[in-house]
């Protein structure tokens, strides 16, 4: 089954400095339909302007994904962590049982991205904090692994969580295969172009949730970037 969730349909709220859309309850935006997707807590598609950004905040028992859209975004927190993470690559936090951090776009153009929240399987660990480069050319015409919390996922960037955030970029006629599982839930979005499932159109910024689907195809309308979080 799968329920599209136009991209116009999605909660908001703009900050001036942050224009951010909501696919499931978030901050001021509550709606009881969509609270989460089974382990899949929050999926953010902000829009932070140039030279602003999250102030240091705190977290704790939840990890966080980034996946940068356009642009790109400078982590720092009090583990002494910092870095910047760039268009198509992909960073990791494990709030564990604190973290404080800010989140910076320091550049001249808007930085878009995806934030994706999932909870953790474990907790009562310390905090941690990595990122990761994904040429866009390793995953072309295919999904490829960005964060999971399967030890057989040596390549992906460690969460606590039975979880796999994978991602793919397809030209106009590929179809791509990922093998969910009719017991996981899948939710996707792509963040350029627009794919077809199971007959269905899913456009730009629109998010699809998926159950009861042992082998997902995808199929590109248009050249397509698409980030999927398989979830318990």
């Amino acid at each position: 089954m799968i329920e599209l969730r136009p991209f116009s349909s999605l909660g908001s709220a703009n900050h001036g400095w942050l224009d951010a859309k909501h696919h499931f309850s978030f901050a001021s935006y509550h709606d009881p339909k969509r609270m989460n997707w089974g382990s899949l807590r929050v999926w953010n598609d902000d829009i932070i302007a140039p030279k602003s950004g999250f102030p240091a905040h705190p977290h704790r028992d939840m990890e966080i994904i980034t996946y940068v859209r356009e642009g790109a975004i400078t982590h720092k927190d009090n583990l002494g962590n910092e870095g910047r993470t760039v268009a198509g690559d992909v960073q990791v936090m494990s709030a564990g049982t604190g973290i404080a951090h800010s989140e910076y776009n320091q550049e001249d153009v808007a930085a878009r991205i995806f934030q994706i929240w999932i909870e953790p399987s474990r907790t009562g660990e310390k905090p941690s904090w990595g990122a990761k480069p994904f040429p866009k050319g390793e995953r072309s015409g295919q999904f490829v692994v960005l964060a999971s919390g399967f030890a057989n996922d040596d390549d992906a960037l460690p969460i606590r969580t039975d979880a796999r955030v994978v991602g793919a970029t397809l030209k106009a006629g590929e179809t791509a295969e990922y093998s969910l599982g009719a017991a996981r839930r899948g939710y996707l979005v792509p963040a350029t172009g627009a794919v077809k499932i199971d007959g269905q159109r899913i456009n730009a910024r629109d998010g699809a949730a998926i159950t009861d689907v042992e082998i997902l195809r995808v199929t590109a309308l248009e050249d397509s970037e698409i980030v999927l979080v398989d979830a318990a």
